[in-house]
């Protein structure tokens, strides 16, 4: 079976299906804790849970219709991280998320993707809110997710603790026409 998983580009990334080579490198970067320690239960994952993990992000395509993208930089294709939009059954609205491998943070890579993700949750999808839920302790995320454009709205215990709701909302001209 073939997902349709639309592949997204900018000026050094490809968003594009996660994929079964990729899995080495996702599993790494998920056993990782620098990765995993503001996500979920902040544990890292072994390639069991990974795998999950990754068959989970396969699966929101085929039941939401929309999802996270594998991150490769487009010079080599190499597998730097994850960004799209979830909203798994219990979530409180349609969420931008992004991971990036400790070994890729700092150069844009974050702000880049998650700016792709969230221009596609307004165009493709027309959502009318997205939303990033950061644990408290996650400044890096804060600062993005401001950077982005996201306004500090709420703080709610979800999880297994509390996180900060950042909400972004869809460009005036957008917004004027989903309204009429």
């Amino acid at each position: 079976m073939s997902l349709n998983i639309p592949e997204l580009r900018t000026p050094r990334l490809r968003l594009t299906a996660l994929r079964e080579d990729h899995f080495d490198a996702y599993s790494r970067m998920l056993a990782d804790h620098a990765s995993t320690r503001h996500v979920g239960d902040g544990k890292p994952l072994d390639r069991l849970n990974a795998w999950r993990s990754m068959a989970m992000l396969l699966g929101h395509w085929v039941l939401r219709g929309y999802g996270m993208w594998a991150v490769e930089l487009l010079g080599d294709g190499r597998l730097i991280g994850r960004v799209g939009l979830l909203k798994p059954e219990g979530w409180p609205d349609l969420e931008l998320g992004w991971m990036i491998e400790p070994g890729a943070r700092g150069q844009g890579y974050a702000t880049e993707a998650a700016s792709a993700a969230l221009e596609y949750a307004w165009r493709e999808l027309r959502a009318a809110r997205v939303v990033s839920l950061i644990r408290p302790a996650d400044a890096a995320s804060e600062k993005l997710a401001a950077h982005l454009g996201g306004e500090r709205v709420d703080t709610l215990d979800f999880c297994g603790g509390p996180v900060h709701v950042f909400a972004y909302h869809p460009p005036l001209a957008q917004a004027r026409t989903a309204t009429g």
